[in-house]
């Protein structure tokens, strides 16, 4: 019980997708809860909320001592900064909590332009090492959000390090799983041009396939994630928030979650045991419950082959165990569905009753004018901040009605022809009708006729009727950002953008002697402890440049780390910003990968100065139109992939459990060191995608077709300093691969202009595509 004494507050964060969502998670006792407006957020299909709405709610939480935090958490491309200027400089005359973000760009603009807003780091952005906690931070992060498919001895590392960097921890306790890591998939963007980076994930990972050699037919549907009975071992491992996913979950179903939660978490601080039981949590939509990531163990029973709701299932399965032949017949079957039907309609109707006289409407604002000749214009502000609110979960509303009272400096004089009316008053006040007040009445009463004041004071009593109706707090004048200068290529470099090749073959080192383009190696994703392997093949091979992946958890990212120090590479390429966040330490240049999804000026900006960044790869998913205004920062090199496999999902959890089945149960350390298995699924569209597992790889899916864009070449060639080609195999499956010394002699080609090659081209690769390259974001 001690390490729950001394934490501080265990808060529980809850998902609003609407207004009535956001209602039911108040009543419930949440903490905080998080919403996104119609735009600028990771979950299109939920309703959301406008902007008008948002403050309404903003005040409706705090009344009950709840939080609100706004999800502004999609990569931002460039032509939205000035839209997105204009939200956060109304964000900011706002009271909210916090926002939720991913892009590191958006970071940079409100660290430098909106210094009092409270960022939160998304789940989005994977974070999953100490760098990454390290870098964060440095951003501006106040706290992050741990990456779901971490355990609980990570977790409470990661929470170490958090504290070090007075940098505060979420973990989701409850909710739909992804097979892949967040952030790093890319299924729905290469297929239907819809990504998860901008929250219009077509949910791949649900959809029907053919059925697999292992008998399945929803081979990548994971449970639901419920830490309900690792609340203990999360409170002891210092997680400070437990969040609930569900933003396109409706009133009934947070209600429930909630509750649940809440009840739990009380129960258990205050006797040190664990109450309830959980039942009420497979009432409401579930794909049955997980907890294995939490746990470590990644088994088969992770998996369901029905992504629909298992309340029906779980309710049926419930009755036969209470029987003694655990066996029922049809029509038992049948009054349990209908016993379950009849107590989700209560529970609906329950929560409509509870929530149906909260309000979120404008306060009323009623201003009283009075004065005589030779006294002071006296204006007294009446406001009635709550109505019909009630108390929940022993929270009592707080109230905040009030009445001001303000006086002129100058004296009511005797005027003709500018005396103060109802409508110079209605011209002046109009403006205190906002986001959080409706002006309902202006009364004249008890104002003797054909007086005035100068026109300035009426001004100066409004501008400080708005502060004060803002908490005392001056109005943050609209930001409005500097035109970013784009800063040539080097002057000193080729203007003709170079080839650069990535490898992870140690046998590939043999094609520097055919090319002078650098060199990149790709470094693995897992190693055994203490692995030195890399540092002398490394140090026998200046020439390669390292490329450090997405994801590095626990001893992978401190060999990646030792491998970085004992090297001490003039240059890297890193996919994870713990690795940049190490490599600035130590004084190395670095290059952003394409896995860090960079979209726009902003991001380039953000590494430049807080981690003198020397490049970055744009990101792919990006159109022609979206990347052509980005603007270089200066002594500053810019990237893109012309040619590799499509990746579409990076997991945690194994591929081949429910596609051509394994003999293991569960993963172990052997599976991510020596597997190395192949196989490819195909959905109901006749849409086939490649399962690859490389030694000391995660397990992965990628497109059928490779990336191949020539016509980026020729369209934005002054924009970039070198285009890559990827030739290390990964993901090509039993597919036969384009000889790679051709393919280094024709990209070379093409690069120097000469377009005849591109038929070449397109035959030695013939499964190939560029439509990301049209669709953008």
């Amino acid at each position: 019980m001690s390490s729950i004494q001394n934490q501080q507050k265990i808060e529980l964060l809850a998902p609003g997708g609407d207004i009535d969502a956001i209602k039911a998670a108040i009543i419930a006792g949440a903490d905080a809860v998080y919403c996104g407006l119609d735009n600028f957020n990771a979950r299109n299909r939920a309703s959301n909320i406008s902007f008008e709405q948002l403050v309404g709610v903003i005040r409706l939480a705090h009344q009950y001592e709840c939080e609100i935090f706004l999800t502004l958490n999609i990569v931002i491309l460039e032509q939205e900064f000035t839209t997105l200027a204009k939200l956060l400089s109304k964000l900011v005359n706002t009271t909210l909590d916090g926002v939720i973000v991913q892009d590191i760009g958006m970071f940079n603009l409100i660290k430098k332009h909106f210094p009092s807003l409270d960022i939160h780091a998304s789940t989005q952005l994977t974070t999953h090492n100490a760098g990454q906690i390290a870098f964060l931070k440095k951003l501006g992060a106040s706290r992050v959000n741990l990456s779901r498919e971490l355990n609980l001895r990570e977790i409470s590392a990661l929470t170490a390090v958090s504290r070090e960097h007075d940098i505060l921890t979420e973990v989701f306790v409850h909710g739909s799983l992804c097979v892949a890591f967040s952030g790093l998939c890319y299924s729905t963007s290469a297929s239907a041009g819809n990504s998860g980076n901008r929250g219009r994930c077509s949910q791949a990972c649900r959809e029907e396939y053919e059925t697999t050699e292992s008998g399945h037919n929803f081979p990548l549907n994971l449970k639901d994630n419920s830490a309900f009975f690792d609340l203990p071992a999360l409170i002891e491992a210092g997680v400070y928030s437990f969040k609930i996913e569900g933003r396109i979950k409706g009133s009934s179903y947070v209600h429930t979650v909630v509750d649940s939660f809440r009840k739990q978490i009380d129960g258990f601080v205050e006797t040190g045991e664990l109450l309830e039981d959980g039942e009420r949590l497979y009432k409401v939509f579930n794909r049955d419950f997980s907890n294995a990531f939490l746990r470590g163990d990644l088994n088969q029973s992770m998996f369901i082959d029905n992504p629909r709701d298992n309340s029906k299932n779980h309710a049926i399965a419930k009755a036969s165990s209470d029987n003694d032949s655990n066996r029922i017949s049809v029509v038992q079957i049948q009054e349990v569905k209908q016993t379950l039907y009849q107590e989700k309609n209560e529970l609906h109707d329950i929560v409509r009753e509870k929530i149906q006289y909260l309000s979120i409407d404008k306060v009323p604002l009623e201003l009283s004018f009075s004065g005589e000749e030779g006294c002071p214009l006296t204006l007294v502000i009446k406001t009635d901040d709550l109505s019909h609110q009630q108390s929940f979960q022993d929270k009592e509303p707080q109230t905040h009605d009030k009445t001001i009272t303000l006086q002129s400096s100058s004296l009511l004089t005797r005027s003709d022809k500018n005396a103060i009316d109802k409508v110079a008053l209605e011209k002046r006040f109009k403006s205190l009708s906002n986001g959080d007040y409706e002006l309902i009445k202006i009364d004249l009463n008890s104002l003797s006729t054909g007086l005035t004041v100068p026109f300035r004071e009426l001004t100066t009593l409004k501008n400080e009727a708005t502060r004060l109706l803002n908490g005392a707090q001056a109005l943050i004048p609209p930001v409005t950002l500097p035109k970013l200068t784009s800063h040539d290529k080097d002057a000193g470099g080729s203007q003709q953008p170079k080839l650069s090749i990535l490898i992870c073959d140690e046998s590939d080192v043999t094609l520097a002697d055919v090319t002078d383009a650098d060199i990149y190696f790709k470094l693995p994703d897992a190693y055994k402890r203490n692995c030195t392997k890399y540092i002398d093949f490394l140090a026998e091979n200046p020439r390669l440049i390292p490329w450090f992946p997405a994801v590095l958890i626990g001893k992978d990212y401190e060999v990646a780390i030792n491998i970085l120090e004992k090297i001490m590479p003039p240059l890297i390429v890193t996919n994870n910003t713990g690795i940049a966040y190490q490599a600035n330490k130590l004084g190395i240049k670095w290059i952003a990968g394409p896995f860090l999804n960079t979209t726009n000026s902003y991001a380039l900006m953000a590494m430049k100065e807080e981690f003198d960044c020397s490049g970055a790869f744009i990101s792919n998913e990006l159109n022609r139109m979206q990347m052509k205004n980005i603007a270089r920062p200066e002594n500053f090199k810019l990237f893109y992939s012309i040619y590799h496999p499509i990746l579409l999902m990076t997991s945690r959890q194994c591929f081949f459990q429910q596609s051509v089945g394994c003999d293991k149960p569960r993963i172990d350390n052997g599976c991510m060191l020596s597997c190395d298995k192949s196989t490819s699924i195909t959905n109901l569209k006749g849409m086939s995608f490649a399962i690859d597992k490389q030694k000391a790889g995660y397990p992965s899916i990628y497109n059928e077709d490779q990336f191949l864009n020539m016509q980026v070449i020729h369209d934005l060639a002054d924009l970039f300093d070198g285009f890559m080609i990827d030739l290390t195999n990964i993901g090509a499956g039993d597919k036969v691969s384009p000889d790679k010394v051709a393919l280094i002699e024709q990209f070379e080609e093409l690069l120097q202009g000469n377009k005849q090659v591109e038929n070449q081209l397109n035959t030695m690769v013939p499964a190939s595509t560029d439509s990301q390259y049209h669709n953008g974001l």
